[in-house]
This record gives structure tokens, sequence and C-alpha cells, in this order.
């Protein structure tokens, strides 16, 4: 698994330095930026055990960014997106996450392959199987598929309480 994350706001280093009359310089993004606010991995192929180095990464930055209430209910439906993206496509994923100006955190997946997931109305009770998409939509204020020329992407929304 590869990634990259932006920095928290007000961290130190290069990448939120300021003038000393409280202007962001050039080329560097001012503290409490979405560009600060933006986690991008990419797992490779039947990665089963980076879905969980995914949830743990997610939590952590939700942490950073000052939305920890949203980290259960994130994980949880990271969890799913990335599995399946997974599993059902026999390709790596690429996982990115976002926390919007309006304290909205957007989570896509883009896998490879160009079909619609598949969605079980009714699962069996005893199957182990097909309940993700309906946590997904049972859960997140939003969600949705699309698909593109290199595959799909399958994002879902949460907003804070008070967004």
């Amino acid at each position: 698994m590869t990634g990259s994350q932006g920095a928290p706001a007000g961290a130190a280093g290069p990448a939120n330095a300021v003038g000393a009359a409280g202007v962001t310089l050039p080329g560097v993004p001012a503290p409490g930026c979405a560009l600060n606010r933006r986690l991008h991995l990419a797992l490779e192929a039947a990665d089963l055990v980076g879905v969980g180095a995914v949830r743990h990464r997610l939590r952590a930055a939700l942490g950073l960014w000052g939305v920890p209430e949203l980290a259960d209910t994130a994980e949880l439906l990271t969890s799913e997106l990335v599995t399946n993206a997974l599993r059902h496509t026999g390709q790596g994923a690429v996982f990115d996450a976002v926390l919007t100006g309006d304290q909205r955190l957007r989570v896509e997946v883009h896998d490879g392959a160009a079909r619609l997931p598949g969605r079980r109305r009714d699962p069996d009770m005893y199957a182990t199987s097909g309940r993700g998409l309906l946590l997904v939509e049972a859960l997140a204020d939003s969600w949705g598929v699309q698909l593109r020329g290199d595959g799909k992407v399958t994002w879902f929304e949460l907003a804070t309480v008070g967004a």
C-alpha cells in the first residue's frame, strides 16, 4: 500500500510556512486548507490485509482533522468499499478521503472494473456477504457509483453534526 496524507493544520514544517505578516507563502497551502485534509492510498490487487491499514490511517487522519466523531462510521463504510473493490474486481484500488470546507467527509474508492456493483436487496440470513452496500446506503448521508473510462468510483459522504 502506498499513500500520502496532508499535514494537519498548524503542523510544523514547510508545508504550512507562513510569513511574518501572517501571509501564506506562495505555493504553500494555507493552514486549514482542504489540501491539508486529504488522504490518498493505493492498494495492490488482493491486498485484503491493507484494508485494516486504510482504516487505521483514516481514523488517525480524522482525529488530526478535528472530526473524530466520524471515525467509526467512516471506518466501517470504507472497509466495505475497499474490500468490495479488492475482492470483486481482481485488481487494486485507490482510496481517497477529503474533509471539505463545509466539514463533510467524502470517501472515494476507485477500481478498474467498469461495471456497477451487484446489490442484493435481501441477503440470506446465514450468508457471510452481501450486506456491504446495504450498510453504506443505511449509514452514509449520500453515496453513489460513477462509471469512468478506466473503471468506477464508489463513494460516500458523511456530515459532521454541525454541517
